[in-house]
C-alpha cells in the first residue's frame, strides 16, 4: 500500500548571539532557521530545513508561504521525492513569477526534499547516507571565519579536529591581505584554506583581488564575481586566475548548474539543499559535475537539519577530494540539533536511521518565533 503525505508543519526560530556574523555585503545579527516535519500516513516523518539567513525578516515569510501554499499542495501527495519534486516544480513554477519570488519558493522545496529523503531512510530503518549508497566518513572545513580574530577563531578551530578552514574576503584588500598571510602564518604550510568574497568583486577588479592573495595558497576563492555575471566574464576570470574559483550556492535550477560546469570555470561547484533542489539537486549537480572532474563541496551556513542533509548527501554523492562546510560561528540552532565530533579533518556520520537530526522542540522553545 502506498503511504501519502498526511501533515506539513513548520517552525520559524531565531536564536540570539553575541556578535554579528559579517561577510563582504552584510551581517546577522541573529542565527534564523526554519524547519520542516513532514509526517506521512503511515506515521514516518522526516526533517529539513529552509534557507532563511537572509534577508533578517526573511524566515517568518518563508514560514508563512509553507503553510499557506505548500502545506496544501502536497498533503495527500505520494511522499517519495522524485513525485514531490515533480508536483512542486509544476505547480509553483507560476506563482513564484507572478510574485516576483523564485528563490524563496525554490529554498521551500529543497527543504521539503530533504525531510522527504530523511523520512524515506528512517523508514528504511538506516542511516542516510548508507540509504543513497555512500559511506559515513566526511571531510569538514569550518566556515565563515573573518573578518575579526581571524588567527584566535582558526586555532580554536584546529584545536577542535579541524584541519580546513574558510576565511571570508572581500572587505578591502589590506585588511584581506593580512588577515590571510597571518592564518597561514599560525596554521602553517599543510592547512588548506580557502576564501570566500561572497560576491564582492567586478569582473574589472577581481583578478587584481585575486592575484593578491595568492602568495598564501589559498585552496579556491569562492564567489569572485556576482553569481548572475554571464559566463563569458567567470571563464575570463578563471583563465587569469592562479586560484581555483568556486561557486554555486546561488545558482537555482538543475540548467545554470550544468551550464557553469561544462563551461569550465569552476573547479569546485557548491550547491545548497536548502537554497535549490534538496538532497536531489545536489545528486543531480554531483552527478554533472563528476563528468567533469569538478569537484562536489555543498554549502551550509545555518541550522543543523540542512547541515546533516548536507553532510549526509556529499557522504553519498561527493569525491574523496569533497569538503563539507561547517560553520565556525556560535549558532545554538546548529548546535543542540546535530552536534559534531571533529577528528584530525573528518566526520564520522550515526549509524542512526536517517539524517540524524531530530529538533528537541522543547528544549528549543525559546527560540521559536512561528509554530504550527
Amino acid at each position: 500500500m502506498s503511504t501519502t503525505i498526511a501533515r506539513v508543519e513548520r517552525w520559524v526560530l531565531r536564536a540570539p548571539i553575541a556578535n554579528p556574523v559579517a561577510n563582504a555585503f552584510g551581517a546577522m545579527t541573529n542565527r534564523p532557521a526554519v524547519f520542516v516535519r513532514i509526517t506521512a500516513s503511515d506515521g514516518a516523518w522526516g526533517w529539513g530545513e529552509v534557507f532563511s539567513n537572509f534577508p533578517q525578516v526573511g524566515a517568518e515569510h518563508r514560514g508563512r508561504l509553507i503553510e499557506s501554499i505548500f502545506a496544501p499542495l502536497v498533503t495527500g501527495c505520494a511522499d517519495d521525492p522524485a513525485t514531490v519534486r515533480t508536483l512542486l516544480e509544476r505547480r509553483t513554477r507560476q506563482m513564484a513569477i507572478q510574485c516576483g519570488e523564485p528563490g524563496p519558493f525554490a529554498q521551500i522545496s529543497g527543504g521539503i526534499d530533504q525531510a522527504l529523503w530523511d523520512m524515506a531512510a528512517r523508514r528504511a530503518g538506516v542511516p542516510l547516507w548508507k540509504f543513497l549508497g555512500g559511506g559515513k566518513r566526511v571531510r569538514v572545513y569550518a566556515s565563515g571565519i573573518g573578518p575579526d580574530d581571524v588567527v584566535a577563531i582558526a586555532e580554536k578551530k584546529r584545536g577542535e579536529g579541524f584541519r580546513a578552514f574558510k576565511l571570508k574576503v572581500g572587505f578591502s584588500p589590506e585588511r584581506d591581505v593580512a588577515n590571510l598571510s597571518s592564518m597561514r602564518a599560525a596554521l602553517g604550510d599543510a592547512a588548506i584554506i580557502m576564501t570566500d568574497a561572497n560576491q564582492a568583486w567586478t569582473p574589472a577588479d577581481a583578478s587584481e583581488s585575486i592575484a593578491a592573495l595568492a602568495p598564501w595558497h589559498p585552496h579556491w576563492v569562492e564567489e569572485p564575481l556576482l553569481a548572475d555575471e554571464p559566463p563569458d566574464a567567470w571563464s575570463a576570470l578563471a583563465a587569469r586566475s592562479d586560484v581555483p574559483l568556486a561557486a554555486g550556492e546561488n545558482l537555482r535550477g538543475l540548467l545554470p548548474f550544468e551550464q557553469a560546469i561544462d563551461a569550465g570555470y569552476l573547479r569546485f561547484v557548491q550547491p545548497d539543499v536548502g537554497k535549490w533542489g534538496g538532497i536531489s539537486g545536489l545528486r543531480d549537480v554531483a552527478a554533472r559535475a563528476a563528468t567533469r572532474n569538478v569537484c562536489v563541496c555543498p554549502h551550509w551556513l545555518a541550522g543543523g537539519v540542512g547541515l546533516a542533509a548536507s553532510m549526509h548527501a556529499i557522504a553519498a554523492f561527493g569525491s574523496a577530494v569533497s569538503y563539507a562546510e561547517v560553520d565556525a560561528n556560535p549558532n545554538p540552532l546548529r548546535e543542540e540539533v546535530f552536534p559534531l565530533a571533529i577528528d584530525d579533518g573528518n566526520v564520522v556520520l550515526s549509524d542512526a536511521p536517517g539524517h540524524g537530526a531530530e529538533p528537541d522542540l522543547r528544549r528549543l522553545q525559546p527560540y521559536v518565533v512561528m509554530a504550527p
